[in-house]
């Protein structure tokens, strides 16, 4: 099994991403990027390193369901005929 990481810094992340660096230091960070999820702080310290494999991940499955509506029977319909 292949456990490897991919760790980027917030510079890196933003480039590929196409978010701006600030973006994603007072917006996605802590709201949907999760410490111990998207990213880490090694050695307990104050540098952050975000894991790519988890957000690329997730940034696909709610690019999928952005389209999907909530059914009250607690599935979703994506509009399909």
């Amino acid at each position: 099994m292949n456990t490897s990481q991919t760790y980027l810094t917030t510079e890196e992340l933003s480039k590929l991403i196409k978010y701006d660096s600030r973006t994603i230091r007072e917006r996605l960070k802590d709201s949907v990027l999760l410490e111990g999820i998207h990213y880490i702080r090694p050695f307990g310290g104050r540098k952050i390193l975000y894991l790519w494999e988890p957000i690329q991940k997730d940034m696909k499955s709610y690019s999928a369901s952005a389209f999907a509506i909530p059914m009250a029977n607690g599935g979703v319909s994506n509009g399909a005929y």
